[in-house]
């Protein structure tokens, strides 16, 4: 298990391998953003997408399932995070690409009125198949002190 004190800042963890798929974007966008070129190949035909994408938030789900299976191949006292900065749409993701991560501790510190937590600072960067950068957002999360 990983604890606050086993977490260095400055390294980069890759991690994750996503296929993304034309009928799970048509199914999340039909749920959760219904915009036509999420939806529609001729539709997105007619955008500067120029084909079915997948909506944003759809990327950040993807990636958030890629996180949690890092998570729990490392196991880590995680105790959830109190949100994401600065989240970024870089590039369109399409069905047919794949979709991986990495993410660096850019800075912890033990929290002032609970010390059995810590509290990370992390930049995610998704990259799609080609090495271009789809997606980056800057994160905190909460993890157990111990140990210490």
């Amino acid at each position: 298990m990983l604890y606050y004190k086993d977490i260095e800042t400055n390294i980069v963890q890759k991690f994750g391998s996503y296929e993304v798929t034309h009928e799970e974007v048509i199914e999340f966008a039909s749920k959760y953003d219904p915009q036509p070129f999420h939806l529609n190949d001729e539709a997105a035909a007619k955008t500067h997408f120029g084909r079915v994408s997948a909506s944003g938030w759809h990327t950040a789900a993807m990636t958030m399932r890629m996180l949690v299976d890092h998570m729990n191949a490392h196991k880590q006292a995680g105790l959830g995070s109190p949100g994401v900065e600065n989240l970024r749409w870089i590039k369109p993701v399409h069905p047919g690409d794949t979709l991986r991560c990495e993410l660096v501790t850019l800075q912890k510190r033990q929290s002032e009125s609970r010390p059995e937590m810590g509290i990370l600072k992390s930049m995610m960067t998704v990259f799609n198949q080609h090495d271009e950068k789809v997606m980056t957002m800057e994160s905190t999360s909460l993890i157990e002190v111990r140990g210490n």
